[in-house]
């Protein structure tokens, strides 16, 4: 993975003002982490664009990098004291709940919704209905630390009764990204798999077996899209200065570009409050977020 880095203007002037402005800014650069919601290679194309969108808009010398996987997100936060991150919505609560980070802003998709939701899915010939046949079959979670490819399988499980995975199926194991729990089911290497919505659909959209051959079982409540939270204590201009970018991205030809190749329509703010259908979709799967252990063991 890498990182974003970031050199910062005042707010109101941001899209009009020269780069000069920056040398005002008691920070000159920003690190900025991303998760790894599908193949790295292919996430790194979606946001390079905006890298270089927000470098020549701002001045900032802006460059991505990716974590290894969702739950490093959290570790690396604060041991390569990262500026901010695209955290998704479980690692966003649980970097609210840890690190005391403040949600900014998150994108609209292409359905027009700010927020997305988990499919629980299958292959049509396995004959996997319900619970009842996911017995003793093999599931492919995504990550401990997401939303749509762990807590919400988890508190689906324990709404039926499932309080121990491990011994309900005959393997598990974690994909992750969310492409590929949807590619391992759909290829036969694991039997139930889930991801999110916004994921199924991209893949959907230009490879026909999925309508053909893949059945969503079940699927979540609606929770935030994958949004950029900044530390504790960052100089509010700074933070201001990243929200309005953002919240301007589709103002412009060459900003509705930029958010073409993320697959997204615009961003609009974000706040705490948005994250409390995942603190109750934990609740249900019997997490405790300040205690949670978010590590594939």
């Amino acid at each position: 993975m890498r990182f974003v880095i970031v050199k910062i203007i005042s707010v109101m002037t941001l899209l009009v003002l020269p780069m000069t402005t920056f040398a005002q800014s008691p920070q000159r650069q920003l690190v900025i982490g991303l998760i790894p919601e599908m193949n790295v290679f292919k996430q790194m194309e979606r946001f390079n664009p905006l890298a270089k969108y927000l470098t020549d808009k701002t001045g900032i010398d802006v460059k991505f990098t990716i974590l290894s996987r969702y739950g490093n997100i959290i570790d690396r936060f604060t041991a390569d004291r990262l500026d901010g991150a695209f955290f998704g919505s479980f690692t966003g609560a649980l970097a609210i709940q840890k690190l005391g980070v403040v949600p900014l802003a998150r994108p609209v998709n292409l359905d027009g919704e700010s927020t997305y939701h988990a499919h629980l899915f299958a292959r049509k010939d396995s004959g996997i209905k319900g619970i009842a046949e996911m017995k003793g079959k093999k599931m492919a979670f995504v990550d401990k630390a997401t939303t749509a490819g762990y807590i919400y399988p988890v508190a689906y499980l324990k709404e039926h009764g499932i309080t121990n995975y491990n011994k309900f199926f005959s393997e598990i194991y974690f994909a992750g990204s969310h492409d590929a729990s949807l590619y391992a089911v759909l290829n036969k290497k694991a039997d139930i798999g889930s991801c999110k919505n916004t994921i199924y659909d991209m893949i959907r959209r230009t490879n026909p077996r999925i309508d053909k051959e893949i059945v969503i079982l079940a699927e979540s409540s609606n929770v935030p899209s994958n949004g950029l939270c900044v530390r504790k204590g960052l100089d509010p201009q700074i933070a201001d200065t990243l929200r309005v970018a953002l919240l301007n991205l589709d103002k412009t030809s060459e900003g509705k570009a930029v958010l073409a190749k993320l697959n997204f329509i615009k961003f609009i703010p974000t706040t705490v409050n948005n994250y409390k259908p995942v603190f109750e979709m934990a609740l249900k799967a019997g997490i405790d977020l300040k205690k949670y252990n978010y590590k594939n063991e």
